[in-house]
């Protein structure tokens, strides 16, 4: 019972992050209106660098298709777990209109990296 709801948290965050990281090369998603100026500086500034949004995006892409397949699951954890900490400290310090989904994602990318654990210690030894 634990696999199937493993799998489905993973389907529904491998989907998501399949669909925002699309959004930074397809742009199909409409910027809210009501940003906070902060905000708005910060998306501004993606816009400047030029090459950093491609690189989250295709991130989340990968990470998200790995997050879903079971045997590759681990390694998209942890290819996706530094752009979840910039997710979840955006929401956090600038926007905390979306803490509760920011922090409900982090919680399944961790609960995934603790239930494969054992598959990260040959790295750490």
């Amino acid at each position: 019972m634990k696999q199937k709801i493993i799998f489905g948290l993973s389907l529904l965050t491998g989907l998501m992050l399949i669909n925002a990281g699309l959004n930074k090369f397809l742009n199909y998603i409409p910027v809210p209106e009501d940003l906070p100026e902060n905000m708005k500086r910060i998306n501004d500034a993606f816009m400047e660098i030029g090459w950093l949004l491609p690189l989250i995006g295709a991130a989340e892409i990968l990470g998200g298709i790995l997050f879903i397949i079971p045997k590759t699951k681990a390694l998209g954890a942890l290819i996706i777990f530094p752009v979840m900490v910039g997710i979840l400290l955006t929401h956090i310090i600038i926007m905390p209109s979306g803490l509760v989904m920011a922090a409900v994602l982090m919680t399944i990318n961790l609960w995934v990296i603790y239930e494969n654990r054992e598959k990260y210690l040959p790295m750490i030894r």
